[in-house]
C-alpha cells in the first residue's frame, strides 16, 4: 500500500518536532555544563544525539498505530529524557572539574546552528501546507 502523502508530511514534521526537542535538551545540558566549569568535582554531561533521535522517532512510530485506515496518525512527542553520559575530559583540572570551555562552547555553538536550521525547516514546511490549505 502506498504511503498517503499526509502520512509523509505528519511523519516529517514529528521527525522535525522531536530533533527540536532533542536539540533543546541538549542545549539544556551544554549549559549547564558552561556555567558550571568552575565547580569542583563537577563532571561535564553530554548524550549521543543521533541515538536518542532515533528512539525518539522509534517510539513515537510504535506509539501511533491505527485502528482504522480512516483513522489519522497520532503524533507523539518526544519520550523520555535521553541518557546522559560524562564526557571524557581532554585534560581533568585539579579540581576534578571535567568542563572544557572550548570544547562546551563549541558543542554548544553547532546545537545552536542545528536547532535554528530545524527551525527555518520546520516553519517553511508549516508555511507550505498553509499555502496548500489556502489554495494560494
Amino acid at each position: 500500500m502506498a504511503t498517503a502523502p499526509i502520512d509523509r508530511m505528519t511523519a516529517s514534521l514529528d521527525f522535525q518536532a522531536a530533533a527540536l526537542a532533542l536539540q533543546a535538551q541538549r542545549a539544556k545540558v551544554l549549559a549547564s555544563n558552561i556555567a558550571n566549569a568552575d565547580t569542583p568535582n563537577y563532571q561535564a554531561k553530554d548524550f549521543d544525539f543521533n541515538q536518542a533521535l532515533t528512539e525518539a522517532t522509534a517510539q513515537s512510530a510504535a506509539a501511533a498505530t491505527r485502528t482504522h485506515p480512516a483513522h489519522l496518525a497520532a503524533s507523539g512527542a518526544v519520550g523520555p529524557a535521553p541518557t546522559l553520559q560524562y564526557r571524557q575530559p581532554l585534560q581533568v583540572s585539579l579540581d576534578g572539574n571535567t568542563v572544557d570551555l572550548d570544547t562546551e562552547r563549541a558543542a554548544f555553538s553547532e546545537n545552536s546552528v542545528r536547532y535554528e536550521a530545524t527551525l527555518r525547516f520546520l516553519n517553511s514546511q508549516i508555511k507550505t501546507m498553509l499555502t496548500a490549505i489556502n489554495g494560494q
